[in-house]
C-alpha cells in the first residue's frame, strides 16, 4: 500500500494576508502546494488528503484539486472548532481552531496507512519527499515508528526577516529527543543566531536540524492524538488562544517512551512566504528550478 500525504491547509496567513495557499507563484499560476503534490506523486505517494476550512472548499477545489485529481486519489476533510471529543467542553467565546495536531485528527477516518504531514505553504523539495516516502514504506504494518524530516537551519532562513524554528535535540542514532522552539533566528555577521529566553544571542551551526513540520506517522498516531487532545482540552480548553501542536503530542510520546521518531537528514532547501516580501524571491527560486530541469514549466497538463 502506498503512503498518504496529509496537507495542512486550513490556516490563514496572518503576516502575509489572505489565503496564501492559493497564491499562484509558478509560471502558470502553480501554488506551492502544486509543487508538493507533484513531488509526492513522483516519490510514490498514492493518496493526498487536504484539511481545509469548509468556507473555502469551492475555491480550493477549483484552484488546487482540479489540476491533479486524475493523477492521485484526493480526499478533503474539514477542521472546525466544534470538532471535539464527546464530553469535552471549551470556552464558547473561542473563535479559532485548535492548531496543527487538531488538524491532523481530522484525517482519522480516511487514513489507514502510513502517512506524511506537511504544511500547505512550505516548499520542501523533491529529495525530502523521496526520503520521507522511503521511510513510510519501510514501516507499513508497524506501529509507533515515526519520523521527521530535519532541515539544516541554514537552509530555512528568510531574506526578509527573522524566523522561528523548532530546533531538534537528537541522540547518537539521530532519534528525536525533543523539539525546542526558538525565535528570531537569522544570519548575522556570518553566523546564525537565535534569541534565548533572556534575549541573549546564541550562535548555532548552519547544519543544526530543525523541524519544518514535515512528519511521518503510522496510523496509531491518531489514537494517541485523540487521547492527548482530551487531556489538552481538560487543561486548556477554556483558553481563547491555546493550540494543540504536533510537537506537543510527539514530545509527550517520546518522553513516555511510547514511540520513536527518527530525524531524517535532507539536503533540500526550504523556502516559503513567511513575509509578503518573500513572494518575489520564491518566484525567482521556482523559475531557477525550472531552468535546471527539476520541474517542467507546467506541472499538470490540462
Amino acid at each position: 500500500m502506498k503512503p498518504t500525504l496529509f496537507v495542512l491547509a486550513a490556516g490563514m496567513g496572518s503576516r502575509y494576508g489572505g489565503l496564501k495557499q492559493l497564491d499562484g507563484l509558478g509560471p502558470n499560476g502553480e501554488t506551492i502546494m502544486d509543487y508538493s503534490i507533484y513531488d509526492a506523486i513522483k516519490a510514490g505517494f498514492g493518496k493526498v488528503v487536504f484539511v481545509i476550512r469548509q468556507s473555502f472548499e469551492a475555491d480550493f477545489k477549483a484552484v488546487v484539486v482540479d489540476k491533479f485529481k486524475n493523477l492521485i486519489d484526493v480526499n478533503i476533510v474539514f477542521q472546525d472548532i466544534t470538532d471535539v471529543p464527546e464530553g469535552c467542553s471549551y470556552n464558547p467565546q473561542r473563535d479559532k481552531p485548535w492548531g496543527t495536531n487538531h488538524a491532523v485528527l481530522m484525517g482519522k477516518d480516511v487514513i489507514k496507512e502510513p502517512f506524511a504531514v506537511i504544511n500547505a505553504d512550505d516548499f520542501y523539495g523533491q529529495e525530502s519527499f523521496a526520503i520521507l516516502a522511503d521511510f513510510l514504506r519501510s514501516v507499513e504494518g508497524k506501529q509507533n515508528e515515526y519520523c521527521m524530516v530535519g532541515y539544516h537551519v541554514g537552509n530555512t532562513l528568510s531574506e526578509s526577516g527573522s524566523v522561528s524554528r523548532g530546533i531538534c535535540v537528537v541522540d547518537e542514532n539521530n532519534y528525536l529527543q525533543n523539539v525546542v522552539e526558538r525565535t528570531h533566528i537569522e544570519e548575522k555577521a556570518g553566523s546564525i543566531i537565535y534569541l534565548d529566553e533572556n534575549g541573549e544571542e546564541v550562535a548555532i551551526p548552519a547544519n543544526t536540524p530543525v523541524s519544518m513540520n514535515m512528519w511521518g506517522f503510522t496510523p496509531d498516531y491518531f489514537d494517541y492524538s485523540l487521547e492527548y487532545f482530551k487531556e489538552f482540552l481538560a487543561e486548556k480548553g477554556q483558553e481563547l488562544k491555546s493550540e494543540f501542536y504536533i510537537p506537543l503530542a510527539v514530545n509527550n510520546l517520546i518522553v513516555q517512551k511510547r514511540v520513536t521518531c527518527k530525524v531524517l537528514d535532507t539536503p533540500s532547501k526550504w523556502f516559503g512566504v513567511t513575509y509578503a516580501e518573500d513572494r518575489s524571491q520564491v518566484v525567482i527560486k521556482i523559475n531557477e528550478l525550472i531552468r535546471k530541469g527539476i520541474y517542467p514549466s507546467q506541472l499538470f497538463q490540462k
